[in-house]
């Protein structure tokens, strides 16, 4: 969703074990980056959904979302004003299918693995090792703070 030049970005780490999901990137601008399933909150759509349809959409895996990593906010390589909320979450169903038009890979990777990776191969790097060295250190936080939708 944007609004005013602010584009409203949900994200997830699907953790399983010591590992975690990443995925390759096929969009025009972020061809080949790395990154978590991701992507725009439609307008009138409930945070949490709209994570958990994400990752389905990029995917094929179905999550419960059980933290929080935090809110980020920063100007994206497109020069739009990005406010991006991200969780963990764990597989409840479904099967890896990933959406050709969006995604070209996928990887199960370790976590301290993932700060091995140049910046020029992930999206948003200075972001995403925000969100990894939370992820390190054990910075989560309960998705309790997230009210449901208001009707």
């Amino acid at each position: 969703m944007s609004q005013n030049g602010i584009v409203l970005v949900v994200s997830v780490s699907i953790l399983r074990k010591d590992e975690v999901l990443i995925i390759r990137e096929s969009k025009p601008s972020a061809l080949n980056k790395w990154n978590f399933p991701s992507g725009r909150i439609e307008y009138g759509e409930d945070i949490l959904y709209s994570a958990c349809r994400e990752v389905k959409e990029e995917t094929g895996f179905e999550v419960k979302l059980n933290g929080t990593t935090g809110v980020y906010n920063f100007m994206s390589n497109t020069n739009h004003q990005v406010i991006l909320f991200h969780f963990t979450g764990e597989i409840t169903g479904g099967s890896l299918h990933l959406a050709e038009d969006e995604i070209s890979d996928s990887r199960w990777i370790k976590l301290n693995d993932l700060v091995k990776f140049d910046n020029e191969e992930l999206r948003e790097s200075n972001v995403l090792k925000q969100i990894i060295d939370n992820l390190l250190s054990g910075e989560l936080h309960t998705i309790s703070m997230y009210n449901e939708k208001l009707l």
